[in-house]
């Protein structure tokens, strides 16, 4: 009995832990799971401006990539989670960031996303408070599922708006080059 409690022990031991990536004092998770896809954490990082951290964010995908292009391109499984840790971030304000966000991302040409993108920036304008954490997860079959601690809050629809989504953190005009890296990994 000793002996296989010993080897059980070992077992335990040697396997990899789950854990998750500490930024800030953000515990962002390893891997995630919507609709039976597994995502895994490619990359986090903070979002600061000036001198304030306004949110953390996580990018999940089914595996690994450094390849942003590839990331933003393609049509498969991934999410992205934000925790708001600012108050100074408000509803409004985040909903305006988002937005010109888009507009980088889409290199001003918001019309054939329009209406997806009021869709979440209305998400974050009547309902962003500090502490929330919001996942935008993208499903092929379905599109950008907006979900807010956890509850599902909306939907925005198509691969179109998914890459200019996603293109907002990773795209060649970023809103911060630094935080790009750490999505991709290479931080």
């Amino acid at each position: 009995m000793k002996q296989l409690l010993t080897a059980v022990l070992l077992l335990l031991c040697l396997m990899p832990a789950a854990h998750a990536k500490r930024v800030l004092d953000i515990k962002v998770p390893d891997v995630q799971t919507f609709a039976g896809n597994e995502l895994v954490l490619n990359g986090a990082g903070v979002r600061s401006k000036f001198i304030y951290d306004l949110y953390v964010i996580g990018l999940y995908t089914r595996e690994p990539l450094t390849d942003a292009d590839a990331i933003i391109a393609a049509d498969e499984a991934m999410s992205l989670r934000i925790y708001i840790i600012s108050d100074l971030i408000t509803g409004e304000r985040f909903a305006e960031y988002t937005h010109d966000g888009f507009v980088r991302s889409t290199h001003g040409n918001l019309a054939p996303i329009r209406k997806e993108v009021d869709t979440l920036v209305e998400s974050f304008r009547s309902n962003l408070q500090k502490n929330d954490v919001y996942d935008l997860v993208y499903l092929p079959e379905t599109g950008v599922v907006i979900y807010r601690n956890g509850k599902k809050e909306d939907v925005a629809e198509g691969l179109e708006f998914k890459q200019a989504l996603f293109g907002i953190w990773l795209s060649d005009k970023p809103v911060n080059s630094h935080l790009r890296s750490e999505l991709l990994g290479k931080e």
